[in-house]
């Protein structure tokens, strides 16, 4: 199903899957409207979702129709991955297989495989310009982390820098514990880590976070002083958001990781400011902390403008540190060879 939106200049071609979704569904007006990619660029959504989904899928094109953005020229709303993602400039993948009741963690990533092994096919086969690395892909879906790895391993024409998955919802779940800690409004807290998994053995490290108080930027350990709760509650309160979230809700976030999509995005398109940083989910090759080789794992990255962007190096590292970094390494690295294993199954 193809509904056109307008004419004019090249638009942009986005694929979100699993867009019948609660994500998909807070996240499209956003990128629709022109919050993501600049409010002068032209978009083309395609969305993509299983064939039950389709109908849904339906009212959310009619939704958007009623939108009158002007900035949307074309919608495509299709259960096929060959033609989701056609030409696409950026790929938002938000559909996986979510853990059910009594399943096993292997037997969730061997179905996850699957969905991110065809996904990576596809891409490698239609995606625009795949050579060149034109396509920037975001992983949404868990476990994110191994699920990027795998979408990467089926796309070889693609660099390996262009995958990346979601942790800027941790970050942002950080940042606001520490500007409620300090009665400060959230954009004056700069600087939050998410190291490794979007899991909960992530570590949330704000020893290198700094918080804009009265005008002057103070590093948060100092203005927190209270180490204690750093180290413990603060940790875990971060770790565990997702699944307070949903014992409160009775379903999982949607509004906030839409919100988190968005400047991920945002940030991995125009450049992150100054010498500030933010949390992204990519290759860990060569990277400058010990982190061993072929994981998707999170670490405090610079962006530019021409959207290449390379991990920040020099932080020291404690001993409490390297313990936390190392731990969710370990489940990443376990995360990965059950993954592989089930793609050679």
């Amino acid at each position: 199903m193809v509904t056109k939106v307008g004419k004019g200049v090249e638009a942009l071609r986005v694929v979100v899957t699993g867009a019948a979704g609660q994500i998909g569904y807070s996240l499209l007006y956003s990128v629709a409207k022109g919050d993501v990619f600049g409010a002068n660029q032209p978009i083309e959504l395609l969305l993509l979702d299983i064939q039950p989904m389709l109908s849904v899928l339906e009212g959310v094109v009619m939704e958007l129709q009623d939108c009158a953005l002007p900035l949307l020229r074309e919608v495509v709303a299709t259960a096929d991955p060959m033609v989701g993602f056609k030409d696409v400039d950026v790929a938002i993948l938000v559909g996986a297989m979510p853990r059910k009741e009594g399943m096993e963690r292997k037997d969730l990533l061997a179905a996850n495989v699957r969905i991110f092994m065809t996904q990576g096919q596809a891409i490698d086969k239609v995606a625009k310009e795949n050579g060149q690395g034109q396509i920037s892909v975001v992983v949404v879906g868990n476990p994110a982390n191994t699920n990027a790895l795998v979408t990467r391993k089926y796309d070889p024409s693609i660099p390996p820098q262009n995958f990346t998955c979601l942790t800027r919802l941790d970050q942002n779940r950080a940042q606001a514990q520490i500007s409620s800690r300090l009665g400060v409004s959230h954009d004056k807290v700069r600087n939050c880590i998410i190291w490794g998994n979007h899991s909960s053995t992530q570590f949330p490290d704000v020893r290198h976070a700094i918080v804009n108080i009265d005008g002057k930027d103070i590093p948060v350990p100092e203005a927190v002083k209270d180490d204690s709760w750093l180290k413990n509650e603060f940790i875990k309160t971060v770790q565990q958001r997702g699944g307070a979230v949903i014992k409160a809700r009775k379903l999982s976030s949607a509004m906030s990781a839409a919100k988190a999509i968005c400047d991920h995005m945002r940030d991995w398109w125009f450049g992150t400011k100054g010498n500030d940083w933010v949390s992204m989910g990519v290759p860990s090759d060569g990277n400058p902390y010990g982190i061993p080789d072929g994981l998707v794992y999170s670490f405090p990255v610079r962006v530019k403008p021409d959207h290449s962007y390379e991990i920040v190096s020099g932080l020291p590292i404690d001993d409490f540190s390297r313990e936390k970094m190392d731990a969710t390494a370990k489940e990443l690295q376990e995360e990965r060879d059950m993954a592989f294993a089930a793609c050679e199954a």
